[in-house]
């Protein structure tokens, strides 16, 4: 199936732009699952609460226009959307991720490791959902989502894996050098296919630079890279993967990567 994540330079703040220019990026594509960074329509280093209210969304309002734009590329496309947007449900703000498919929201992933001053701004997420979704053909997959920094933490995509997921979407607004080098060993531990969309640019919040660092990257269950873009790119990236490779997970004749595992023994003692 046609797989592919964007890499981009959002303006912070500016909903309208940056859904202008990731509209024009898609146009005329017709894929199967497109991933897009963490918070692709409103910027990341959030200068004050006002600022993170101003753009959140709440999944019940139709007339929401990031979570319309998702909802209206996934039609046009064909393809099942990721998407990370500032959620907004009751008095919580989430950093979370949508998954849309043909028109309508599939699901929603609330983050669970917040990075950095992200703790202050949004409530954590409480669990790493798995997706039941079909691709153009109507062959069936199991599509999982973390977010960012949740890569630092082996239990997210395990967990992930241990529900069943063959593909693993990641938003990422991604500032730390060690994720892009990462990933293939997330992959390979997990026999699992791993997206990961991030952006590009530096923003300014109290006089604190952050410089984001692009080099999205593509996976497969080898830890093999199938795309990669670098650190300045601006674009859309497709390949091929086949998500049902992922499921067989024997590594000998006599071993098996989630089955010969001693749960008893990870403990601390």
């Amino acid at each position: 199936m046609i797989a592919g994540f964007i890499q981009h330079e959002p303006r912070y703040l500016d909903v309208n732009w940056n859904l202008r220019l990731v509209d024009g990026l898609l146009g005329g594509v017709q894929a199967d699952l497109l991933v897009l960074p963490e918070l692709f329509a409103t910027g990341y280093h959030f200068r004050s609460m006002d600022d993170v209210h101003s753009v959140a969304e709440s999944v019940e309002d139709d007339n929401a226009p990031t979570l319309s734009a998702l909802k209206e590329w996934s039609v046009a496309t064909g393809a099942t959307l990721v998407a990370g947007y500032v959620e907004r449900h009751g008095s919580d703000l989430f950093n979370a991720a949508a998954v849309v498919r043909g028109g309508r929201i599939m699901g929603n992933y609330r983050k669970v490791h917040l990075f950095y001053k992200e703790k202050s701004l949004f409530a954590p997420g409480s669990k790493f959902p798995v997706f039941p979704v079909e691709n153009s053909s109507g062959e069936k997959y199991r599509l999982g989502v973390m977010i960012c920094f949740d890569w630092y933490f082996p239990e997210a995509a395990r967990s992930l894996v241990l529900q069943g997921a063959d593909v693993i979407a990641h938003p990422s607004n991604l500032v730390r050098r060690d994720c892009p080098r990462s990933m293939p060993i997330r992959a390979l531990e997990n026999h699992v296919f791993t997206i990961t969309a991030n952006r590009i640019g530096t923003e300014v919040a109290d006089e604190e630079h952050l410089t984001f660092i692009g080099q999205s990257r593509a996976c497969d269950p080898n830890g093999d890279i199938v795309a990669e873009v670098g650190r300045q790119d601006t674009g859309l990236s497709l390949f091929q993967i086949e998500p049902a490779s992922a499921r067989d997970r024997q590594i000998t004749a006599t071993n098996h990567l989630l089955n010969d595992r001693v749960t008893d023994a990870y403990v601390l003692s």
